[in-house]
């Protein structure tokens, strides 16, 4: 036996458990489930049960039942349109470039928040599951972007670039941004009332905004679009993601207002007066991306239909925080979408069969 085989088998001999167990977590001994909380918790996160939060364990296994890679989905009619000379409109074209420019590196900012940030700050290992199988859902999101525009021979520099180079699209990325660069900090830590509202900003910022609001005009568009027979290969890429999206928006909807159960005194006026002014902002972003990807009428809509709509969203996403509606008397112009991104039935998402996938699966345009 070498000396390098005794040393180790020394060492794992005198290995003391006990302040390892410590050390890893800060706390030792069995987890109760009245020992879990959202944030600041220093119950062990390695271990996953019992559960407290079943929701989150729900939301991942139905992410996993409803995996999907984008290769999956065929692209050849969507290249032979894209080539025709009249195959689309300048402002067809426009909004399809427009929108894979925006949600390619959208989605690369999402999955950057989540790594970099909440995963290591929520402190629930079931949500923590969860985030980890979105983050997977983003890195696919990102891939499907990337895999429509290589299909289409896009120009990839034009289109990588638009987050920096065309303003409505950068504007909405630089919002995001703004909440992430704090919590990206690897000494940032919470259990202040500072910094736990930092944290539970960047939340509302992600999951009810950048989820929540900025990706509605494009996933309108181009489902628009699928539904006319065009572009049907990059519409059903959208309509899987936008599955994925709907359940991303409910955890972080839940994760929200589990933080506000649990930690009352950060959802104070201020902060209350701070996410309502923040859903007003992301709302009127994405009212100007679209002024900025509709200047005429176009697949049956206008910008004035989706600014309407887009305020229909934000008292959806008010509401779900318990706060007041901000804009009286606005409804759904698209009745159309009522089975696939009608936000009032977000809640049971996967029980609509009209847009019902499983791993392997595809969807139909009827």
């Amino acid at each position: 036996m070498s000396d390098a085989v005794e040393r180790a088998q020394a060492a794992v001999a005198e290995m003391d458990i006990t302040e390892g167990v410590a050390e890893l977590e800060g706390t030792s001994g069995r987890v109760e489930v009245d020992d879990k909380r959202m944030i600041n918790c220093r119950a062990d996160l390695n271990q996953l049960v019992p559960f407290k939060y079943d929701w989150a364990w729900q939301k991942y296994l139905d992410g996993c039942a409803n995996h999907w890679m984008p290769q999956e989905v065929n692209m050849n009619a969507d290249l032979a349109l894209w080539k025709k000379a009249d195959g689309l409109t300048d402002d067809e074209r426009r909004i399809v470039k427009r929108n894979l420019g925006f949600f390619s590196t959208a989605d690369s900012l999402v999955a950057n928040n989540l790594v970099l940030a909440i995963y290591r700050l929520i402190t629930n290992p079931e949500c923590r599951q969860y985030i980890l199988r979105q983050s997977f859902e983003e890195a696919i999101h990102t891939h499907a972007y990337q895999y429509c525009i290589e299909s289409l021979g896009m120009d990839e520099g034009e289109i990588f670039n638009m987050y920096q180079e065309i303003p409505s699209v950068a504007k909405k990325a630089q919002w995001g941004i703004q909440y992430t660069r704090e919590l990206s900090d690897p000494e940032f830590t919470t259990g202040t009332v500072e910094t736990d509202k930092a944290l539970l900003e960047n939340l509302i910022a992600f999951y009810c905004v950048l989820e929540g609001i900025f990706f509605y005009c494009g996933f309108t568009q181009i489902l628009s679009m699928g539904r006319r027979n065009k572009m049907t290969g990059v519409a059903e890429q959208f309509q899987y993601i936008l599955r994925d999206e709907s359940m991303h928006v409910n955890f972080g909807v839940d994760v929200i207002n589990q933080i506000k159960l649990e930690n009352p005194h950060l959802w104070d006026q201020q902060m209350r007066d701070k996410a309502t002014q923040m859903i007003l902002e992301g709302t009127e972003l994405e009212i100007q991306y679209a002024r900025d990807t509709m200047p005429r009428g176009v697949l049956g809509m206008n910008a004035p239909m989706m600014e309407e709509y887009l305020q229909f969203i934000a008292n959806r996403r008010l509401a779900q925080l318990g706060l007041p509606e901000q804009f009286k008397g606005v409804n759904n112009p698209f009745p159309w979408m009522s089975e696939i991104m009608d936000l009032r039935k977000e809640k049971n998402f996967f029980e609509t069969r009209v847009t019902e996938y499983q791993v392997g699966g595809a969807l139909s345009w009827e």
